[in-house]
């Protein structure tokens, strides 16, 4: 995550992610679009009814699936440094998008975190139940009135803006301009070769 990012290129051919960091990232896809479902769903069903609860239990166990995977992901991210973007994949999309990663990095740790400190205050044995047996320490010293509710509310909405930026930019790589930089992350693949350099 080094400003080599910006500064070097990869010349006219994209250099793939590795098969770990590719199976990653969808799997973390996967888990943030289901996540962001069950928060919705929870948010909308009567309070004190079962299915609340479900919903809760579910969000919960995949909110610590998260974290661990936000865990891995950056242990392997440490071991396999990505990519320089191809030639001609302007300087300015280069800043941006590599600061929109490093801001899904905080966000992937936030997120589960502030859910975990919003429940710790209600934690009455000292651990956050999850389903299938497990359970997560609870924060010490958080009270029950706090604010991390909040916080983790617009947390995701963060991570939605930026999950629509993110998405149309691939898009934009792909289909508009056609080049190779979004070939990286697999099913994408290159349908042209870059151009020449350029500083813009």
């Amino acid at each position: 995550m080094s400003d080599y990012m910006v500064s070097e290129d990869s010349g006219p051919q994209a250099i793939r992610y590795r098969g770990i960091v590719v199976a990653i990232h969808w799997l973390t896809v996967a888990l943030l679009v289901t996540q962001v479902w069950l928060g919705f769903a929870f948010s909308d069903a009567p309070r004190g009814s079962p299915e609340r609860g479900m919903l809760f239990d579910w969000h919960k166990t995949l909110g610590a699936l998260i974290l661990v995977l936000a865990i891995v992901r950056l242990v392997v991210r440490m071991m396999n440094p990505p990519p320089p973007y191809p030639q001609d994949f302007p300087r300015w999309e280069r800043a941006l998008a590599v600061w929109n990663h490093r801001i899904f990095y905080v966000l992937l740790f936030a997120l589960p975190l502030t859910g975990l400190a919003a429940v710790s205050g209600r934690a009455e044995d000292g651990s956050v139940d999850l389903l299938f047996g497990f359970a997560l320490p609870a924060i010490p010293g958080v009270p029950k009135d706090n604010p991390f509710g909040d916080w983790h509310e617009w947390l995701v909405y963060t991570t939605l803006a930026l999950i629509v930026l993110h998405v149309a930019a691939a898009l934009k790589n792909q289909f508009v301009d056609r080049g190779p930089v979004a070939s990286r992350m697999p099913p994408f693949r290159q349908q042209r070769p870059a151009g020449p350099p350029t500083d813009k």
